[in-house]
């Protein structure tokens, strides 16, 4: 794995000094927050690619609909019930 030295100095230092957990180290924190942001815009690309697809595909958008009206709190009538 290749490593990367990023200089961190004034203000922005601090900052990051004050704000991650007492118990972790900079290093430690500065890549959860990294990888947090990272996975934050893998999901924000994928939700706008969805939507482009419910707005291509009228038959996953249908899906969509009905699943959205679908009453998921009642358990489901087992074939038991419907005899």
């Amino acid at each position: 794995m290749k490593a990367t030295t990023v200089k961190l100095d004034g203000e922005l230092l601090a900052r990051i000094e004050e704000s991650k957990p007492q118990g972790q180290s900079l290093s430690a924190y500065v890549r959860m927050v990294l990888q947090r942001n990272l996975d934050r815009t893998r999901v924000r690309d994928a939700a706008v690619e969805y939507r482009t697809f419910l707005a291509s595909d009228p038959e996953e958008q249908r899906a969509l609909d009905e699943w959205d009206r679908a009453d998921l709190a009642t358990p489901p009538r087992s074939k038991q019930d419907a005899s």
